[in-house]
C-alpha cells in the first residue's frame, strides 16, 4: 500500500507537557482515516505539526514516502480550526481568492465545477458572511480543494452542524474519497458519526495514539452478542458449563452478566443452563453502542 501520511515518534511539547507523546500513524492512500479523541487530546496540535503550522519536538514525518515536507505539503488541502473565508466576497471569489494565495491558474469552469461538487451556486452574488454554518463548511471544503491536493484534513468539519449539515460533509467526504480518490484525514470525538465513513482508525488520549483499528475491527465490535445476567451464586455454575463446552465469552463480575463471544445458538444455552438450575435474571441479543466503545477504549467510563 502506498504511504500518504507516515509518523514516526512524533513528540510535541509546551513547557513540560506532552501535547503530543511518541506517536506513531500511518496513512494509506485511498484511506478515510477517523483520528478520535476527546476534545484536549491531542488531535489539533498533532495536525498543526503535520501542515506545518506548529513545529515539532521530535520525530519524523514523512509525505507521500518523501522527507520533503515543503513539496508533500503542497498535496494537501486543510480545513483546521475556524474556516479561512473572505466574508464579504461570493463563494466564486472566495475560490479565486486561494487561487491567488496558491500561485495556482483556475478557469471559470473549474470554479463552477469546484462549487457544484460542494453543492453552491457559480453565479450567486449571496456573500459568505451571509450562508449558512453548513454552507460555510461546503465552501471552505470547495477552497481546500483548490490545487488538486491529494489529502484531505478536516479538523472536526461537522462541529456545530444540524444533522442535515452533519449528513451533507458527510456524503461530500464520500464523494469525494470514491469519485476524486482523495485520501482523507478527519478528526473527531464522535465515533457515531465517523464510523458512518472512516475505513481505519486511531484513538488519542492524553496526547498517545492508544489504539489503531481497521473498519472491519470495528464492525466486529458492533456486532450483536448474546448476554446472560444471573445471581451471583450461579455465576461459577455458568463458567464451569461455558468451559467445558469452549464456548468464549467475557464476564462482568460487577454485573454478574455473561457476553457470549462465540457463535452458538442461544436458545440452545438457555435450555442446557436451565437443566443445571440456572435460571438468568435476564437474557438477550445486545448490540455494541458504538460510543460505549469508544469511552471503554479510552477509560472514560472510569472518569465519569
Amino acid at each position: 500500500m502506498q504511504s500518504v501520511v507516515k509518523i514516526t515518534n512524533l513528540t510535541k511539547t509546551f513547557g513540560e507537557k506532552n501535547a503530543v507523546d511518541d506517536v506513531c500513524m500511518n496513512i494509506f492512500k485511498g484511506d478515510i482515516y477517523g483520528f478520535i479523541g476527546r476534545n484536549g487530546a491531542g488531535k489539533t496540535t498533532l495536525i498543526r505539526v503535520l501542515l506545518g503550522l506548529a513545529n515539532k519536538t521530535k520525530g519524523e514525518i514523512e509525505l507521500f514516502e518523501s522527507k520533503n515536507l515543503l513539496e508533500g505539503r503542497d498535496k494537501i488541502g486543510c480545513i483546521i480550526e475556524n474556516p479561512g473565508l473572505f466574508f464579504k466576497m461570493t463563494a466564486k471569489d472566495n475560490i479565486i481568492a486561494q487561487s491567488k494565495v496558491l500561485g495556482v491558474s483556475i478557469t471559470d469552469d473549474e470554479i463552477k465545477e469546484l462549487l457544484n461538487l460542494v453543492g453552491l451556486d457559480f453565479e450567486s452574488k449571496k456573500k459568505a458572511k451571509d450562508f449558512s454554518l453548513g454552507m460555510k463548511q461546503r465552501l471552505a471544503i470547495a477552497i481546500a480543494l483548490v490545487g488538486d491536493p491529494k489529502l484531505l484534513v478536516l479538523d472536526e468539519p461537522t462541529n456545530g452542524l444540524d444533522p442535515e449539515g452533519i449528513r451533507d460533509i458527510r456524503n461530500l467526504i464520500l464523494k469525494l474519497n470514491k469519485e476524486r480518490h482523495l485520501t482523507v484525514l478527519i478528526s473527531s470525538h464522535i465515533l457515531s458519526e465517523l464510523h458512518k465513513l472512516a475505513t481505519r482508525y486511531a484513538i488519542i488520549d492524553n496526547g498517545k495514539i492508544i489504539k489503531e483499528f481497521s473498519e472491519k475491527e470495528l464492525l466486529e465490535n458492533a456486532k450483536k452478542t448474546f448476554e446472560i445476567i444471573v445471581k451471583t451464586e450461579d455465576c461459577e455454575i455458568l463458567k464451569e458449563f461455558l468451559n467445558e463446552n469452549n464456548i468464549k465469552y467475557e464476564f462482568e463480575s460487577e454485573k454478574q452478566k455473561f457476553k457470549i463471544l462465540s457463535n452458538i445458538d442461544s436458545s440452545q444455552i438457555l435450555k442446557e443452563i436451565s437443566s443445571k438450575n440456572i435460571i438468568p435474571i435476564s437474557y438477550g441479543m445486545v448490540e455494541c453502542d458504538l460510543e460505549k466503545y469508544f469511552l471503554e477504549i479510552i477509560g472514560g467510563m472510569k472518569n465519569e
